[in-house]
């Protein structure tokens, strides 16, 4: 099926953007962006998000524990960068356009590998702004790093849509990737949450043209890596490792199973085609999972299944599980403890580095 979601052939090469390039050169705490979540049905505020109580433990047999340590928080400015903002990379007909903030080293001998960043948001919110200080820090390493807005839920749209989203960002961007000094034989995808499960879900079928769209159809929307982390896979088993009270809570009709079709009487997906695992094959691209044991959000259990799959099938799939560590974008709410083990030094540099092993430097 392709979606409906056009490329302004108006624009320039560059695309619509903010052109000014501001340069991030001074050393130390890597700069956050705001964000603000939307108002829920009930206004005054977020949507409110379903925590669990409790997280029973899940195996860790095929995946390695670490223990990051959140007092070594990941510095910037080593490195100068330039930025291309709100750049338009797709209309929806009828819709909004969907943009995206480019981040690139400012110097830089030859096209670099491009890393598109999908952020997190509960499928009700795609702020493209979020998670800067991640973002910052893996362009200083020698990356171009995209990261881009997509339909969600108050759009009416559903993953179909979001995973077509991710997809038409690759190929868009591989089409100027002269304009951004990106090496099209080398892209990655990276998504947290939501976001991660909208790249689990491009990356297994970026070599076919399922979930395709019209924006640069002559592209490939293939990927060489893949980076999901504390994304769901079957969403119907959200809550699977969760307390009585947040299983039964996830039951009802939200946002987040709404999105991927809702559930049966008996709380199975209605749309199985939403379940990344229905693709996994020996030909899917090298996956790096890491969830936090203690998400009281997206049950650990999610990668682990995704994990597994991938291995029995004989894809490459590195997990790792932060002990103790939350849901990692719960900065969104406020709770900025929350996210430090994901902006440690550990963390962050066991991304850097499976980049580097899979797209080169």
């Amino acid at each position: 099926m392709t979606h409906r979601v056009l490329f302004l052939a108006g624009v320039s090469a560059l695309g619509l953007a903010t052109l000014a390039l501001p340069t991030f050169a001074a050393a130390g705490v890597c700069a956050k962006a705001p964000v603000v979540m939307p108002s829920g049905p009930e206004g005054g505020g977020p949507p409110r998000i379903v925590t669990a109580a409790s997280v029973a433990a899940s195996s860790t047999a095929s995946s390695t524990v670490i223990r990051p340590d959140a007092g070594q928080q990941i510095s910037c400015g080593k490195v100068a960068l330039e930025a291309v903002n709100d750049v338009i990379y797709a209309q929806v007909p009828g819709g909004r356009a969907l943009k995206l903030d480019i981040l690139r080293p400012k110097a830089g001998s030859g096209p670099l590998p491009l890393v598109v960043f999908v952020t997190g948001g509960g499928f009700v919110a795609d702020p493209k702004q979020s998670e800067l200080n991640l973002r910052t820090y893996l362009a200083e390493q020698g990356f171009v790093v995209a990261s881009i807005e997509y339909r969600t839920f108050p759009d009416h749209a559903t993953y179909r849509d979001g995973v077509a989203d991710v997809k038409s960002a690759v190929r868009f961007l591989r089409a100027r990737a002269g304009a951004y000094g990106v090496d099209p034989a080398r892209v990655g995808l990276w998504g947290e949450s939501a976001g991660g499960y909208l790249v689990s879900m491009a990356g297994l079928t970026s070599k076919s043209d399922t979930f395709a769209s019209d924006v640069e159809p002559s592209r490939s929307s293939a990927v060489g890596a893949v980076v999901d982390a504390f994304g769901a896979a079957d969403v119907s088993k959200l809550a699977q490792d969760f307390d009585p009270g947040a299983k039964a809570a996830y039951a009802h009709p939200m946002p987040t199973n709404l999105y991927v079709g809702g559930l049966t009487p008996n709380g199975e997906l209605a749309d199985p085609a939403s379940n990344p695992l229905k693709y996994v094959s020996a030909s899917a691209p090298p996956f790096l999972l890491l969830h936090g044991s203690d998400d009281r959000i997206v049950s650990p259990s999610q990668t682990l299944a995704l994990h597994d799959a991938l291995r029995a099938a004989g894809a490459k799939s590195t997990r790792y599980v932060l002990e103790g560590a939350n849901h990692g974008d719960l900065g969104f709410l406020g709770d900025e403890k929350a996210s430090l083990p994901w902006s440690s030094v550990q963390t962050m540099d066991l991304i850097v580095g499976f980049f580097h092993d899979t797209l080169g430097r």
